[in-house]
């Protein structure tokens, strides 16, 4: 049996694809700090991750393929979480923003605005911008 059919399909198949991107984004430097640790279960705990996917995505997050949400703002908001990620210890390191620029594509976000709307996500999460506030400027830039 693989792995992904120890999974449900569906909405929660996209958010155990989410959440392995955040792990990717927090294992990229080689370690996870306590701060990554605990965001990662602030969201699994969000994202309906059980302990035993938990376990499995964060040793293996490379398993698991970005299945991206229809929902523009849905994937706006995985883009808000990259970058909680990201900034969680106090600064972008460079390897995990070229991880999140790869996802941005990943999520739908054109080639030539990735870097663009990384660039700008990570300002704004910096900024303590508020999820509403994310979304309103990421759309802005994305469509500019």
């Amino acid at each position: 049996m693989a792995i992904l059919d120890l999974f449900s399909t569906g909405k929660h198949k996209q958010e155990i694809g989410h959440f392995a991107n955040i792990v990717k984004i927090a294992k990229v430097d080689g370690i996870i700090t306590d701060s990554e640790k605990e965001l990662l279960i602030r969201v699994g705990k969000n994202l309906n991750i059980t302990l035993d996917e938990f376990a499995i995505i964060l040793n293996n997050p490379e398993k698991f393929p970005t299945n991206a949400p229809a929902s523009y703002d849905d994937r706006i908001e995985r883009l808000y979480r990259l970058a909680k990620m990201i900034l969680v210890d106090g600064e972008a390191k460079l390897t995990e923003v070229e991880l999140m620029k790869k996802i941005a594509v990943r999520l739908h976000f054109s080639h030539e605005n990735a870097e663009k709307v990384c660039d700008e996500a990570i300002h704004l999460v910096l900024n303590d911008n508020s999820l509403e506030d994310f979304t309103k400027a990421i759309k802005k830039v994305h469509n500019s």
